[in-house]
């Protein structure tokens, strides 16, 4: 499957916004629905053990020791070029306190204050200790990847022909949320961020359904049955066929969407141009009239104001067209149309390059 035919991730749009970005953040951490779900991290005796002295001596070295110095000191030693930006990686406050807090104890024993230099030290101490025990938790991504298993499909719950109708409806919702008269808000953008995502999810889940139900069939590997139990398997296959016609209904639907999107994303390009059209021909009939004689640009010049009032006029009426197609855009929520029902049949949107109606020109 190439990457033209392999599908994006698909999120359930009831998970939250938060979550479904870390996900989306760390798509290798994602497994399929059709797949086991991931195993929580387990802690062996070995691992224990070697955390029991990995962190003190870690803590040691970083907070009561000046193991920051010494850290900077020996890359230098190797001509590392990129100093400051493996340090920034720890943190400011980490790299804050393991160069300030060995200089602090070595002045506090200095002032003889014994006892605050040995304070100081083991608050440092323990809070190494407190962010190497933060660090060894589990990933907020591999957690919500285990949490969530089954509410995100992945490229593998999808057989060929899923993930070629899958496709077709991500690119349909893309092409609509990524239109220019959707940014501009002439489409129902509210209505497009809310129902598209759900849409998209139902058709994976249906799709995704679809995939299983025809790897379950070919396991049962029909050639091998009598005749009698095939029949007993043909309402099942018809009943694929018409699930699987009704999604293909669902699809052409947003894809019927997207072309009138981009019908108003032509009539909005169109407004735009129309728009400027009053300044540019001011700034040619100046050119006009700076450049021919007093009687040829008089001509000129009352034939491009009435050019310009046209044009005006013109492009108020062309907005009035974009804005009327915009609104009567609705995203396709039948859901359980029938199959037989073409994909076509629903309202369609006023012509984006609709002929203004003639005037009377005034004399």
């Amino acid at each position: 499957m190439n990457d033209e035919s392999r599908p994006r991730p698909v999120f359930d749009p009831g998970i939250p916004a938060a979550d479904r970005a870390v996900l989306a953040a760390a798509p290798e951490r994602l497994v399929a629905a059709s797949l086991p779900a991931p195993r929580p991290p387990s802690l062996t005796a070995a691992t224990v053990a070697a955390r029991l002295l990995w962190i003190p001596a870690f803590a040691f070295f970083y907070g009561v020791l000046p193991g920051g110095w010494l850290r900077v000191f020996f890359l230098a030693s190797l001509d590392q070029d990129d100093l400051v930006g493996g340090a920034v990686r720890w943190g400011r406050l980490p790299v804050l306190a393991m160069m300030l807090t060995p200089a602090l104890q070595v002045l506090l024993l200095l002032l003889g204050q014994s006892d605050a230099a040995f304070a100081l030290a083991g608050v440092s101490f323990a809070g190494w200790v407190a962010g190497a025990l933060r660090h060894l938790r589990e990933p907020a991504a591999a957690r919500a990847a285990r949490e969530y298993h089954g509410r995100y499909l992945m490229p593998g719950d999808f057989d060929r022909p899923a993930a070629r109708l899958l496709v077709r409806a991500q690119r349909a919702v893309d092409a609509v949320l990524g239109s220019q008269s959707h940014g501009a808000g002439l489409l129902d953008d509210v209505g497009n961020t809310v129902v598209l995502p759900r849409q998209e999810w139902a058709i994976a889940s249906t799709l995704a359904e679809h995939t299983r139900l025809r790897r379950e069939r070919r396991m049962q590997q029909p050639e091998r049955l009598s005749p009698r139990v095939r029949a007993l398997l043909e309402p099942q296959d018809r009943a694929l066929e018409l699930s699987a016609r009704s999604v293909t209904v669902r699809i052409e639907a947003l894809e019927t969407y997207a072309r009138r999107a981009g019908e108003a994303d032509d009539a909005y390009h169109e407004s735009r141009v129309l728009q400027g059209l009053p300044d540019q021909n001011a700034r040619y009939r100046e050119l006009l009239a700076g450049t021919v004689g007093d009687e040829m640009a008089g001509a000129e010049i009352r034939g491009m104001a009435e050019d310009a009032h046209r044009a005006e006029r013109t492009l108020r009426e062309r907005i009035a067209v974009a804005l009327d197609a915009g609104q009567e855009l609705a995203v396709p929520r039948d859901t359980a149309r029938p199959a037989g029902r073409p994909a076509d049949a629903a309202p369609t949107a006023p012509a984006a390059d609709a002929a203004p109606a003639a005037e009377p020109e005034t004399p």
